[in-house]
């Protein structure tokens, strides 16, 4: 099959310089993608030092190694995500790559909200240069300016691969092509994006940008407040990203 992405250095984003070491069975293919390789040399030394990482040429500020190890942390939950629901929120943000850090302030790394409301669902995992981008008008109803660079920054793991992470605006996903902040203000895909199944609410799917199922939960305790649930499917209705909470309430309905 074919794949958006090509292959670039990370030299050229001021990433490290070690190649990413990214499992094929971590990555779906992505259509519509041409290969291409170029080679960075090391800004000091004799020898040129080549690396290569991922692009995706569709969505070029997309953190590909990122992204995938994301994906892949979300499939590897297992009853984490039917426990009390701050557990299961708190093993989302790990998934994604986020820490969790309720008492910082917003915009200065604040994650209290991540996955708490009915907008703030979405993971994305974007290139650092991304990361600074503004809204400016991109997406309707969100703030123009939307600078969420050194909460990214601060709140992003290190470990899971070069860029950041963020919970951004899920709103204007159901569009086709999404028009929501990931993929306007930061031209990234999501890792995956939380939705509550209909018709009781009570459990959720991870998708991924392609609207694949990735896991699902049912987490006890104090959830968020129906109507943000209700909300958060709403948002998302009419959409790929609504079929596998759809198929997945209905069973349990």
């Amino acid at each position: 099959s074919s794949s958006s992405m090509r292959l670039v250095s990370p030299l050229l984003f001021g990433v490290a310089s070690s190649p990413p070491n990214i499992s094929p069975s971590l990555s779906r293919p992505i259509s519509r993608a041409v290969f291409i390789t170029m080679a960075a040399a090391a800004s000091s030394g004799p020898s040129a030092i080549a690396a290569t990482m991922e692009i995706d040429s569709e969505y070029p500020g997309t953190a590909v190694e990122r992204m995938n190890n994301a994906r892949a942390r979300a499939k590897s939950l297992t009853t984490e995500l039917n426990g009390d629901w701050e557990d299961a929120r708190r093993s989302v943000l790990w998934a994604g790559g986020l820490k969790d850090l309720p008492t910082a302030s917003p915009g200065a790394g604040y994650t209290g909200h991540s996955f708490n409301d009915w907008n703030h669902c979405d993971l994305t995992t974007m290139l650092s240069e991304e990361a600074m981008n503004e809204n400016r008008g991109q997406v309707d109803g969100i703030a123009y300016g939307n600078q969420l660079g050194n909460g990214i920054k601060v709140a992003s793991e290190t470990e899971l691969g070069p860029g950041g992470s963020w919970s951004t605006c899920l709103l204007g996903c159901n569009r086709e092509p999404p028009s929501d902040v990931a993929h306007l203000q930061f031209k990234s895909r999501i890792a995956f994006k939380m939705v509550w199944c209909p018709p009781n609410f009570d459990q959720f799917v991870l998708v991924d940008d392609s609207g694949a199922l990735l896991n699902k939960g049912k987490p006890t305790g104090e959830l968020p407040y129906l109507g943000e649930r209700q909300k958060n499917y709403m948002a998302v209705r009419g959409s790929k990203y609504a079929v596998a909470a759809e198929a997945q309430g209905s069973r349990a309905a």
